[in-house]
């Protein structure tokens, strides 16, 4: 999901090289507190991180998916760049699951056909690449699940069957507060409960 600015490519980081070139840039960008930085569409997009209740959300997927992770398997919502050499990409997903084995690294890129399952949040500003380029990409990378949680909509799709052709093959979508099921390597049923919004204005200084 990162959330783009209005202007997302910030000034200087526009490539002009090849996709290596691309990386060494992004590896001495110098991105401020609070910001990350993703190759989307052949650029460098600089973007300040998610809302809070997002980060509720990333957790429950973590916890929800973790009892059914593949032996040796982790999960996270932690910052991550995955690499997409043949794509020419690079993202940060919200939340990543993969070998324990892929974070054996000094280096600051993930293999991102190591992946076995991916979420993304939408937000306003990244809709169009998690539901269209990121499926692409995720696909035909060989990851095994893609989810996407569309916050604007509230509903749940999850993507499986990756293709080198089309992406992906299968889909299902349903929405928040109804159970999804999660294929292979995980197949289990996702309570999709408790995705959504907060209502009403958030709590600065909440009773004890």
């Amino acid at each position: 999901m990162t959330l783009m600015a209005e202007r997302p490519v910030m000034s200087g980081t526009e490539p002009r090289g090849s996709f290596e070139e691309m990386l060494d840039v992004l590896d001495e960008l110098g991105v401020p507190d609070g910001y990350r930085a993703e190759i989307i569409r052949g650029n460098i997009v600089v973007s300040p991180w998610q809302k809070a209740y997002y980060l509720r959300v990333m957790d429950l997927i973590c916890d929800r998916l973790r009892p059914y992770l593949p032996e040796g398997h982790r999960i996270s919502g932690l910052p991550a760049l995955y690499v997409f050499p043949g794509a020419e990409r690079a993202y940060g997903p919200d939340v990543h699951a993969a070998h324990e084995s892929t974070r054996e690294s000094t280096s600051h890129h993930l293999d991102g056909e190591a992946l076995s399952f991916v979420a993304e949040l939408t937000s306003t500003s990244t809709r169009s690449a998690d539901l269209n380029e990121k499926v692409s990409v995720y696909g035909k990378a060989g990851v095994p699940v893609y989810l996407i949680l569309n916050m604007q909509d509230e509903e749940a799709t999850v993507y499986w069957s990756p293709s080198t052709q089309v992406g992906y093959e299968e889909s299902l979508t349903k929405p928040f507060g109804e159970k999804l099921y999660i294929p292979d390597p995980f197949g289990f049923a996702l309570d999709t409960s408790g995705l959504q919004a907060p209502q009403g204005p958030a709590k600065k200084n909440p009773a004890k």
